[in-house]
């Protein structure tokens, strides 16, 4: 694919090592199933190391004629079946020690959201 604007991509991760991934093994001029293969690495890599990113790869493809949303290109983790109950009975686990540590409220502070978004938007 002449021209393949993949290098100015937008790949929403911070991850390094997909970084690492989309660098290493760029090919000089890719065709349309390279550059998409390429993307694709980089984000599961993003998705492996992150807990928290889910298992599906979406590809927005923009070209002269338009763009095209792929979604899923990918599903990288595919949720297992429960292999069982995993549910126990009250007492099951011994409670060696317990400690109650009375707590004196010295304020109370109540501030509005708005405000608490404004202070942490604030970078001067």
């Amino acid at each position: 694919m002449p021209g393949c604007a993949i290098v100015g991509c937008s790949m929403q991760f911070s991850n390094l090592k997909g970084k690492n991934i989309s660098f290493r093994s760029f090919p000089k001029d890719p065709d349309l199933d390279e550059a998409k293969q390429l993307v694709r690495d980089a984000i599961a890599s993003g998705i492996y190391n992150d807990l928290g990113s889910g298992s599906n790869v979406d590809l927005c493809v923009i070209t002269r004629a338009g763009a095209e949303m792929i979604r899923p290109y990918d599903v990288t983790n595919m949720k297992g079946q429960i292999q069982g109950t995993y549910s126990y009975a009250p007492g099951t686990t011994a409670v060696l020690s317990s400690k109650t540590v009375p707590l004196e409220i010295v304020e109370t502070v109540i501030r509005s959201t708005r405000d608490a978004a404004e202070e942490a938007m604030d970078t001067a």
